[in-house]
C-alpha cells in the first residue's frame, strides 16, 4: 500500500474558513471601535485585516505546494508552503509593531472612555477567534503544515488582543476619569504577545527552508521501517529533510557483502518501497547499499546508490 502525501485540501478548507471569519470580524470590530471610542477594538480590526491577507498567502502557498514534482522542480514545490509560513509570521510581527506604536500614541492622547457595549462585541470576538484558532490548528497539525499552523497563530493572536481589550475597557469603565487609556495599555500588552507568537511561528518555517532536522521521531521511524526489510543487516546514516508536506530520505543500508549486486539492488528497492508505504508524506527515498561488517570492523567506503533512487 502506498501512502500519499497529506491532503492539502484539508488545510485549504481550514484557511478558507478562517478567511471568511476574519473578513466579517474585521468590519464588526472596526465599526464598533470607531463608534464605541475604543482603540483596542480598532487595533483588533487591523489585526483581523492582516489575518485576511495572511490567509490568502497561506492558501496560495498550499495550492502551489500541492503540485507534483516536474523537470523544473524535481523535488516538488513544497518550499512554497514553508515560504508562506515565513511571510505570515513576518506579517504577525509587523502587526505587533504597528499596534504597539499606535497604542503609545493613543496613551499620550487624551480621549473619552470606551462605550460599555463594546465589551459584548469583544466577548463574541474572543469566542469566535478561539474556535477558529483551534479548528485551523487541528487541520495544520493533521497535515503537518507549518503555514496553516502560522495562520492558526494569527487567529489566536486576535483572540488575545480581544481579551486584552476586554480587560482594558473593563478597567477604564470601573476606574472612571483618569483611567481612559487602560484599553490602550491593554493593546500595547497584546502587541507583545502577538510578537512572541510571530517569533514562535517564524522559527520552524525558516528551519524548513534551511533543511533543518525534522525531529528524531521521524528519523527513528524511518530507520525502524527500513530495518524490517529482509536482507537488511544494519542501518547506518539516515538523513531526512522536510519540503512542505513531503519528506525526502537518504538512508545508508548495510547488507551481507557476499550478496550479488542484483540482490543488493533488490533489497534497496524494498527499503524504498516500504518507507514510501509506511511513513506518511514520504515522497523521495535514496538508498545507499553498503557491505555489512561486525561492530568494530567499520563499513567500507564503497557506496552504490540505488538507481531507482
Amino acid at each position: 500500500m502506498h501512502t500519499t502525501v497529506p491532503d492539502h485540501t484539508q488545510g485549504e478548507r481550514a484557511v478558507a474558513f478562517g478567511l471568511v471569519v476574519n473578513a466579517v470580524l474585521a468590519v464588526v470590530k472596526l465599526l464598533a471601535g470607531i463608534i464605541g471610542n475604543s482603540y483596542a477594538l480598532v487595533a483588533d480590526a487591523v489585526e483581523s485585516t492582516a489575518d485576511i491577507f495572511a490567509s490568502v498567502i497561506v492558501w496560495a502557498g498550499l495550492r502551489i505546494a500541492s503540485r507534483e514534482p516536474d523537470e523544473a522542480y524535481p523535488y516538488g514545490y513544497g518550499r512554497a508552503e514553508s515560504l508562506a509560513g515565513v511571510i505570515v509570521a513576518v506579517m504577525l510581527l509587523g502587526a505587533a509593531v504597528g499596534i504597539a506604536v499606535e497604542s503609545v500614541r493613543e496613551i499620550r492622547t487624551p480621549h473619552h472612555s470606551p462605550a460599555a457595549w463594546t465589551l459584548a462585541v469583544l466577548l463574541g470576538v474572543m469566542v469566535v477567534k478561539w474556535y477558529s484558532s483551534r479548528r485551523v490548528q487541528a487541520a495544520g497539525r493533521a497535515i503537518g503544515s507549518t503555514a496553516v499552523q502560522s495562520d492558526a497563530a494569527h487567529h489566536l493572536s486576535d483572540a488575545i488582543t480581544s481579551g486584552a481589550a476586554f480587560v482594558g475597557i473593563t478597567t477604564a469603565l470601573i476606574g472612571g476619569p483618569g483611567w481612559e487609556p487602560a484599553d490602550d495599555w491593554a493593546a500595547l500588552l497584546a502587541s507583545v504577545v502577538i510578537a512572541y507568537n510571530g517569533v514562535k511561528m517564524l522559527r520552524p518555517a525558516v528551519g524548513e527552508l534551511m533543511d533543518r532536522h525534522p525531529g528524531d521521531a521521524v528519523v527513528q521511524e524511518a530507520r525502524r521501517i527500513a530495518a524490517t526489510v529482509p536482507g537488511v543487516a544494519a542501518i547506518e546514516k539516515t538523513v531526512v529533510r522536510k519540503t512542505g508536506l513531503r519528506y525526502y530520505i537518504e538512508i545508508h543500508v548495510q547488507a551481507d557483502g557476499a550478496v550479488t549486486l542484483d540482490r543488493a539492488h533488490a533489497i534497496g528497492g524494498h527499503v524504498k518501497a516500504k518507507l514510501k508505504a509506511e511513513l506518511p508524506g514520504t515522497t523521495g527515498v535514496v538508498v545507499h547499499m553498503e557491505p555489512y561488517e561486525e561492530e568494530g570492523g567499520g563499513p567500507t567506503a564503497n557506496e552504490n546508490e540505488d538507481p531507482g533512487g
